[in-house]
């Protein structure tokens, strides 16, 4: 072991993230070693599967490609690993180097290169930073520098892109009744042969810029496999410095295709994202020199064969730098991306293609705890919510140390790429551009040595004649229902939209409780209707608090207290004619003193930062306040 280095590691993940999980074991660290800096880790990954003796200290490297591989995006790799055991850093260092050197050999094969090493123990949180130019423990050296970045989201996304690539395959597979035990044979053939395919000389690559689906112009040009650099011996860093000197129509680069009229980062992602556009075309004429006439051959089955078409659905996100080329982006991320999943999806397939085919598809998150995203393939034959997918979502939520109370890789939450504002549609327009969290920075409520609970999560801010739709006098309740179910889209509990006053009026009608009239009234609702339409909408219980009056309210502040600690929701309080939004509470347990922070539905002027969101003194004065329900959390876990 040799001294320290003057070597700096970055790391852009929250610290806590790395200790997310105290068992032992290791924890792959993840980087952009071709596009960042050398040794930044990006994020971590939780090392899932050992060897049958379940040693931690030992991992079963095939199951775990299999997964990274399809999980991450290309552009992306592991640099090293922490080692969580028993305090020997040195040790422990140098299992987190050894086993990341061989996890990368299974995964891309390029096991020799700088790695991190880190180590930790069970108890503090202490985590120890070593680098290696190979998996020789004597050349480790300890890192004197480690910086946990201010703004990991810049330093990840100012000078970085997006490229995509969906493809369709239909394969044609005949297995001879007599010799079913030959589909796996069959179908790897086929598989082997439309990744060859991919690699042809002929085969085009259309690419278009991110804006292909706006109004914005786009630029698009067209590339050949012969003008790739498809040899897979070439390195990446090789391949980073060649594509850096060429110039030229065919070497344009990444910056070329991409928007970078905003601020790109994390959450603009989630909301819209846009990817640089690849198309395959496969090309059969262009080797043909002369014209021709199509000829149809016939080729009679020599036995009888049960015929089964395999649809391979193919969807690759891969990371670059802007400065990266177009070309080589497809020779090494594009191509390579789409033989992976290629092989994966043959891994699934073939143990269930005589029964029933599995109905694979691909999604990819950027969940609000992940700085770049990942690709999931689920099947869904029976489903999203079949034991079988629930079960996966939870393996993916403790490799990638999501928590376990948020669906967060639902198939609502999946990144959408290149939506168009439509700002006449209803589902659009309600829960986009309005005003969140108005509570945020308003002042104390006054409460002496109060403890303030406050809801856990973003809202949007719903009143009176927004979006010019006269409800004034009526519709105070209709807006608190629409604040309500606009926290659980945005905490990514549910994906419908914010449902309008006629729509949350025609559920009502479907389930029974009101009269086909009902719909196009201005009629007003309580409690006990929001309690229904959270049911049928969301699929969320209700608990309905009773008061007889505004006096006996600060009686449930301990009670309301507790709701905001643990389900977070707001709450709908209502009386009379009268509802507003309940988003807090302020309680001082020992003198009983307390105050309720309210959002008022009944603002009728223009949207602006703390318009109606206040501290008034307990009591609140709602005239014969009844049914004022705290909504809870459904429990919708990651299965």
């Amino acid at each position: 072991m040799e001294g320290e280095t003057g070597r700096c590691v970055r790391v852009l993940c929250p610290k806590k993230s790395l200790l997310s999980s105290k068992n032992p074991g290791l924890r792959w660290l993840i980087g952009s070693p071709l596009f960042l800096s050398p040794f930044t880790v990006v994020s971590s990954f939780r090392c899932l599967h050992s060897l049958p003796d379940n040693d931690p200290d030992s991992p079963d490297f095939a199951k775990e490609a299999d997964e990274i591989r399809m999980l991450l995006l290309r552009g992306f790799n592991i640099i090293g690993a922490l080692f969580v055991g028993d305090g020997n850093k040195e040790k422990g260092a140098w299992k987190a180097v050894e086993a990341s050197s061989k996890m990368r050999k299974f995964l891309f094969g390029d096991g020799d290169c700088d790695l991190i090493g880190a180590a930790t123990d069970l108890i503090t949180d202490d985590i120890h930073f070593f680098v290696s130019h190979s998996t020789n423990v004597e050349s480790m050296e300890a890192v004197s520098t480690v910086v946990f970045e201010d703004n990991p989201e810049r330093y990840v996304w100012e000078k970085g892109c997006l490229l995509r690539c969906e493809l369709e395959l239909k394969l044609p597979v005949f297995v001879p009744l007599d010799k079913t035990s030959d589909v796996a044979e069959i179908i790897s053939t086929l598989v082997d042969e439309a990744a060859a395919k991919l690699r042809d000389p002929y085969v085009a690559y259309l690419v278009e810029g991110s804006n292909v689906e706006t109004d914005e112009s786009s630029c698009s040009i067209v590339f050949h496999g012969m003008e790739l650099d498809l040899n897979p011996d070439h390195s990446d860093s090789m391949l980073f410095k060649a594509s850096m000197k060429e110039s030229g129509a065919k070497d344009l680069a990444c910056s070329h295709f991409y928007l970078k009229d905003k601020n790109i980062s994390s959450s603009t992602i989630r909301e819209n994202a846009d990817a640089i556009q690849i198309t395959v075309l496969f090309n059969q004429s262009r080797n043909n020199c002369t014209s021709a006439v199509p000829v149809a051959e016939y080729f009679p089955a020599t036995e009888y064969a049960r015929n089964l078409n395999v649809n391979f659905k193919l969807d690759v996100l891969c990371y670059a730098s802007e400065d990266f080329t177009i070309a080589a982006a497809l020779s090494k991320l594009i191509i390579p991306g789409l033989i992976d999943q290629l092989n994966s999806i043959k891994k699934a397939v073939i143990p269930e293609l005589l029964s029933q085919q599995p109905e694979l598809c691909r999604y990819h998150f950027l969940p609000p705890e992940l700085l770049h995203p990942i690709t999931a393939i689920y099947d869904l034959r029976y489903g999203e919510t079949e034991m079988k997918q629930g079960e996966m979502r939870r393996s993916l939520h403790s490799r990638l140390g999501l928590p376990l109370d948020r669906p967060l890789l639902r198939i609502a939450n999946a990144l959408s790429f290149g939506m168009k504002s439509t700002k006449d549609t209803h589902s659009v327009k309600y829960g986009s551009s309005l005003l969140k969290n108005v509570h945020n920075e308003i002042p104390s409520s006054g409460v002496s040595g109060g403890i303030i609970s406050l809801i856990d999560g973003s809202y949007e801010y719903y009143h009176y004649l927004l979006y010019g739709f006269d409800d004034n006098g009526w519709g105070c309740a209709y807006r608190s229902l629409q604040t309500i179910i606009s926290w659980y889209r945005l905490q990514q509990y549910a994906s419908i939209g914010v449902p309008s006053h006629r729509e949350i009026q025609q559920a009502l009608v479907d389930m029974g409780d009101k009269e086909p009239s009902f719909v196009g009234s201005r009629e007003w609702i309580g409690a006990i209707e929001l309690s229904y339409v959270l049911d049928k909408l969301l699929g969320v219980s209700c608990k309905i608090i009773n008061v007889r009056s505004g006096e006996e309210l600060p009686e449930k502040c301990r009670e309301l207290s507790i709701h905001f600690q643990t389900q977070g929701t707001p709450v709908m309080i209502g009386g009379g004619v009268l509802a507003y939004t309940l988003l807090g509470v302020d309680y001082n347990q020992a003198s009983g003193d307390c105050a309720f922070l309210i959002l008022d539905p009944h603002y009728t002027g223009k949207d602006k930062a703390n318009v109606r969101c206040s501290w008034p003194p307990a009591p609140l004065h709602v005239p014969r306040p009844r049914f004022p329900p705290s909504t809870c959390r459904s429990s919708d876990l990651p299965e």
